[in-house]
């Protein structure tokens, strides 16, 4: 028997359109512990700078209070989020379009909206998807427009079965090698107030949800190939879209993660390869015309 049946899901179905709204001011110090993070030698951030693309998500923290979280580490069910019965949570994937750059002492106004509410069943079991919109306005008007693809899965059996992986079909024009070891999931889930004990918590993480280790955030992958195409190339970002495919865990013993990109046209692809060379994530960028580097 389904854990979802039709009416849990049309309950779960009428978290669709609700909306939540917060503000953030841009300060400068997460902007240094963030290029801290990702080994960058950068000039010393000053208020009016351009930030950097998906930096957006080291604000807007969810403050929940202590509390109000739950065995996960995330907050409970049932606020802005639907109460999906399902334990398991990651973040799939989002698309993102710039209209023009947040600028380092702005005060940012982020609505969000439960678009929709979408279940599934497939190869992998029953899924359950939530996709919600966020939109953020500057002093100046729309900045961003974001969506966020939450999924949810109920606990496996045993251990957590092995995605099956896809090698990549284009060759890497500019690439890197880094080991996400615990000091930088920590690092991270700290610098994001990411309470969710996947990331740092081993012993829930591998008896409670049976994965074979701590799991590398998504979007820390995804703010990595960013960060890659930054490194190659100064022009700032109109869009980035990108799909986790095949989850990614901690390197203990030294395991290697490439992070790649190739420009085939004038998009450019990216894609993050664990130490088997599978595709664990692939992204779809577009160039800015603006002069700024978000």
């Amino acid at each position: 028997m389904n854990a979802i049946d039709a009416t849990t899901l049309s309950h779960l179905q009428s978290w669709q359109g609700k909306t939540e709204t917060r503000h953030d001011i841009l300060s400068v110090a997460p902007v240094r512990a963030m290029s801290a993070l990702l080994d960058r030698t950068d000039a010393e951030p000053r208020l009016g700078d351009a930030l950097p693309a998906l930096w957006h998500w080291l604000y807007f923290w969810p403050t929940t209070a202590q509390s109000e979280l739950g065995e996960d580490g995330h907050p409970k069910r049932g606020g802005f989020l639907p109460p999906v019965p399902f334990p398991k949570r990651m973040w799939a994937g989002g698309r993102l379009q710039w209209h023009q750059p947040m600028r380092l002492g702005d005060t940012i106004e982020r609505r969000s909206r439960i678009d929709r509410v979408q279940y599934k069943t497939g190869r992998s079991g029953e899924l359950l998807f939530v996709q919600v919109q966020h939109s953020y306005q500057g002093p100046q008007g729309l900045c961003l427009e974001e969506t966020h693809d939450i999924v949810y899965k109920p606990l496996a059996l045993g251990h957590e079965p092995t995605s099956t992986g896809i090698l990549p079909t284009l060759t890497p024009e500019w690439q890197r090698e880094l080991v996400p070891d615990d000091v930088l999931l920590f690092r991270y889930s700290a610098l994001t107030f990411n309470s969710h004990r996947i990331h740092y918590d081993r012993r829930y993480a591998m008896q409670t949800e049976g994965y074979p280790g701590l799991v590398v955030h998504g979007p820390l992958m995804a703010s990595l190939l960013v960060d890659l195409l930054r490194r190659h190339h100064g022009r700032s970002l109109s869009s980035f879209a990108f799909k986790a495919l095949k989850p990614v865990f901690e390197c203990a013993d030294q395991r290697t993660l490439r992070l790649c990109a190739a420009t085939p046209a004038e998009e450019v692809h990216a894609w993050v390869q664990d130490h088997e060379g599978h595709v664990c994530m692939q992204a779809v960028a577009h160039w800015s015309s603006h002069t700024d580097t978000p």
